[in-house]
């Protein structure tokens, strides 16, 4: 098989070399990619928004399966086109991928078919939006609608400050287009997790659980970013409450998709909220998250390329999947300023000997090669991931490769995992 992954980042390389690993697969290609697939895949100079330009290379090079990476090219509907040209495509449609490119759609999906999540209204009128905060008061939570790169989420802990944010959105269009409009909710305590399934529109197949952490400094202080470290498996998803986010929420909402005419297929990312022992939907995304995709690839013994195409062709029959015994935590190295601005072009040194220590793999995301050597490209920019039998010593192992790379202004959180220790 010849299979096409669209994306640049982490995640996209993460798959690049599981997919690599599956004795179906004779050549991968990934588009853009990063200077670290390239010894798993053959890179592509096509921008994931060129959905003509890649349907045509599929065409031409007779791709078997595409597997697409970031929201972007499922919410301009590269799975419909794909699809119109008789290609196999892994991934929802864009009438389905508006499950993450409008909060307002999810939220009302969720009240819709009883799915437990945040109290919230939706606006496109900012006083209208005011008025709702002070009635509500804070702590509250302001959302982009729209697509925001997972910097769209405004944990306000003041009236002023989520007003604010309501301007940025409506009036000042900080966000463009994606802030159309606002969704206004309900504060949620208690401790976040990710919960995945693979899904062909009917059937479900759940993954491993596994935790993000999205704010950039220590102790979740600081703004959102789109996240800074993950693992896997997260013990906050005990196996009761695993089975009732698979009964009560994906399930569901897989069927409620399917009763709105726009059946879900691919995989869906549940952002939850876990307090005492229950549950509320935080989000839905309509891709694997990054960085929890490098955590729980690492650990799937399973191929997973068969269940990708099962799930592209509507014949989802894997029961479960298969896991490694053991566990894993990537931990995300970023460029000086980000989430905000960051400078690009610095030369990185280290990667070959954080590669080279036991149960340790980096994944680019933000990188580019330039006169043979890798610099920075972006604000995420390694995924450092370890593995082993404890949560600890993964937390170690990634931790032991992340301090052999550096470069000017890197930054990182030194508490990925620690959460997971507490338990």
């Amino acid at each position: 098989m010849k299979i096409l992954v669209v994306g640049g980042g982490g995640r996209e390389h993460a798959l690049v070399w599981k997919i690599a690993q599956s004795p179906l697969v004779e050549k991968v290609y990934c588009a853009p990619g990063n200077p670290g697939m390239k010894e798993l895949a053959e890179t592509v100079h096509l921008a994931v928004d060129n959905i003509d330009g890649l349907c045509d290379f599929a065409i031409k090079e007779q791709i078997d399966l595409t597997v697409v990476g970031p929201e972007l090219p499922l919410t301009l509907g590269i799975v419909d086109r794909f699809k119109a040209q008789g290609l196999a495509i892994f991934g929802p449609s864009k009438a389905a991928a508006q499950i993450e490119g409008s909060k307002g759609f999810s939220k009302d999906l969720m009240a819709k078919y009883g799915i437990k999540t945040a109290a919230y209204e939706s606006f496109t009128d900012r006083d209208a939006a005011a008025a709702y905060i002070r009635q509500q008061g804070a702590p509250i939570v302001v959302k982009v609608d729209g697509l925001a790169a997972g910097k769209g989420v405004i944990l306000a802990q003041t009236v002023d400050e989520a007003i604010a944010a309501v301007d940025d959105i409506l009036v000042k269009k900080t966000f463009g287009d994606a802030g159309d409009a606002v969704v206004v909710e309900e504060f949620l305590t208690g401790e976040e997790a990710s919960f995945f399934a693979f899904t062909d529109g009917k059937n479900i197949l759940p993954l491993a659980s596994s935790q993000d952490h999205k704010q950039i400094f220590d102790g979740d202080k600081g703004p959102n970013t789109g996240g800074m470290g993950a693992y896997s498996p997260a013990p906050v998803v005990t196996d009761a409450l695993y089975q009732r986010i698979v009964d009560e929420v994906v399930q569901p909402t897989i069927d409620g998709m399917a009763a709105e005419g726009c059946p879900y297929c691919g995989i869906l990312f549940v952002g939850l909220m876990i307090e005492n022992d229950d549950f509320k939907v935080l989000e839905f995304n309509a891709r694997f998250g990054d960085p929890e995709c490098q955590p729980l690839l690492s650990r799937m013994k399973s191929d997973v390329v068969p269940v990708l195409l099962d799930c592209a062709r509507g014949e989802l029959t894997t029961k479960a999947l298969e896991w490694y015994d053991r566990a894993a935590v990537c931990v995300v190295l970023a460029a000086g300023g980000y989430p905000a601005s960051y400078s690009k072009g610095d030369v990185i040194e280290g990667i070959d000997a954080a590669n080279a220590v036991d149960g340790v793999r980096v994944f680019h995301a933000g990188t580019a090669e330039q006169d043979g050597r890798i610099v920075t490209a972006g604000g995420r920019v390694l995924g450092v991931t370890g593995w082993g039998e404890t949560v600890a010593v993964a937390i170690d192992k990634a931790y032991e490769g992340a301090d052999k790379i550096q470069w000017n202004g890197m930054q990182m959180r030194r508490d990925i995992g620690q959460k997971a220790l507490k338990r």
